[in-house]
């Protein structure tokens, strides 16, 4: 009797981590899904353009939803973002009046800067808060809530796994043009910069980020040729 309520309790929990996208984590995910499928197609035909806007979507929520779950493992919860630059320095007062939303400028201006050669697909961030009350229910006896630069690594790497995941089975599946730009969006989000997810890869993990590097760049070589 107690496994089956134990395990109903579960299931919820499992449940939500799926639905939990508010309205303004998706209305992030929609603008960057417009923006990057704008840069991708530059609105040659709106048929191209919806067709791209769709699998990026997919992509990004595959990414984001994996990353949810991930967390909710290890008793936390993300918030997705718009990835924004908010200072130009290290110092305290380096910071610009109002964040930069990079996650919309940064496609656009290196789409037009290289007149379509090279799109950027890096446009959310997410950030992390540890689920005290979860934590202290599960273990007992607990010594800290905060989240180490490891799990949030763990977090990301999730992510990023997915997407190289996804795009193998869509290769597999005959779905060629949703696994070349999984694997873009896999590596413009491998860069250890800023606040992207390589960076919390990297920080958390540089053996864990090597790996992903190596699959990425194995999966960018068979984009390149292959697809």
């Amino acid at each position: 009797m107690h496994y089956k309520i134990f395990n109903n309790k579960i299931y919820k929990k499992l449940k939500t981590s799926f639905i939990m996208m508010n309205v303004k984590e998706i209305s992030f995910v929609v603008l960057a899904s417009v923006v990057l499928a704008f840069t991708i197609t530059l609105l040659t035909s709106l048929k191209s353009f919806f067709t791209v806007l769709l699998i990026v979507f997919v992509i990004i929520l595959i990414n984001s939803l994996v990353k949810k779950i991930t967390a909710f493992i290890l008793d936390s919860r993300i918030d997705i973002k718009l990835w924004e630059i908010s200072r130009y320095g290290f110092k305290p007062p380096q910071m610009f009046r109002k964040p930069i939303p990079a996650g919309i400028i940064f496609p656009l201006l290196i789409v037009f800067i290289t007149v379509g050669k090279v799109y950027w697909l890096a446009s959310l961030i997410f950030e992390v808060k540890a689920n005290v009350s979860r934590t202290a229910k599960r273990w007992g006896i607990y010594a800290f809530s905060e989240m180490t630069e490891g799990h949030i690594g763990i977090i990301a790497a999730a992510g990023i796994f997915a997407t190289l995941f996804f795009a193998l089975v869509g290769y597999l599946l005959g779905f060629e043009s949703f696994a070349r730009i999984s694997i873009f969006y896999a590596f413009f989000n491998m860069l250890p910069i800023s606040d992207l997810d390589g960076n919390k890869i990297f920080f958390g993990s540089i053996v864990l980020w090597s790996f992903l590097a190596i699959l990425t760049l194995i999966g960018l070589g068979y984009a390149f040729l292959l697809i």
